[in-house]
């Protein structure tokens, strides 16, 4: 039964992959708003922007927000193709045939894990052609990589519930929104010390502050401290309860 369930994975996912080859500009328009953020951000306001005597240049500083604002833009593609599937009748295709039901989800899944991480080693070229450096060793290097991952899988499964409920094309792609402005409520482009009473508390305590601050901590080689916990809490939490809603979704519409 597992292997039978890896191999239709693996046989929807290659036709999702195919879809993004044959259109690549997915992958270049999720890329270009970070990009165009770092720019305003280091070159426009990075010199009036007081980081609390972080070391390292402001691109170092903010560079972790920019990459989950790419991985919160890039997700509202794998709603918004799912939507079309649905739409399309493409799901009532594969239940008349002898596939794993969640398997046309994972494909959805991991295709998006394939494009963000493009989208993000295309962000990170451009930070380091604008003097982004980075003190961290190879383990270092593969922490991010796994908490860039894990943060794509969490909330690649709720833009899957986003997908599965929406009524229109729109509904499907707006959800994302949010993501991409939370960031900017957090530490990632200034320190929460700086923000009013409630608006550091509300910072302090929401998932994307301490996934940044983890990030940046493993990118400056220094001590993770308390963060990297917290922040897998959060990822892990988003994960298993976006699952868990988005295959009862799945059952409801297969009835």
């Amino acid at each position: 039964m597992t292997t039978h369930v890896v191999a239709d994975t693996a046989t929807l996912t290659g036709r999702s992959l195919r879809h993004i080859l044959r259109s690549p500009d997915t992958i270049i328009t999720t890329a270009v708003t970070p990009i165009a953020l770092m720019l305003l951000f280091v070159y426009v306001l990075g010199g009036a922007i007081d980081t609390g005597g972080a070391s390292g240049s402001y691109i170092d500083y903010m560079l972790p927000g920019i990459l989950l604002i790419t991985i919160a833009s890039g997700i509202a593609y794998t709603s918004y193709r799912l939507f079309l599937d649905l739409q399309g009748g493409i799901f009532e295709r594969f239940q008349s045939m002898p596939i794993a039901r969640s398997s046309a989800l994972w494909a959805h899944v991991l295709t998006s894990l394939v494009a963000n991480l493009v989208s993000l080693v295309l962000v990170v070229g451009v930070a380091l052609l604008m003097g982004f450096r980075s003190l961290a060793g190879i383990a270092q290097w593969l922490a991010v990589a796994g908490i860039l991952a894990l943060f794509i899988l969490a909330l690649t499964w709720v833009a899957v519930i986003a997908g599965l409920a929406a009524k229109t094309v729109d509904g499907a792609s707006a959800f994302s929104y949010p993501l991409i402005f939370l960031p900017f409520i957090s530490s990632a482009f200034v320190p929460t010390a700086t923000m009013p009473g409630p608006v550091a508390w509300f910072a302090e305590h929401q998932p994307v502050t301490p996934i940044v601050n983890a990030i940046r901590a493993l990118l400056a080689g220094e001590p993770v401290a308390g963060d990297l916990w917290v922040a897998l809490a959060w990822m892990l939490g988003i994960l298993l309860v976006a699952y868990v809603v988005a295959m009862l979704l799945c059952r409801r519409r297969s009835r």
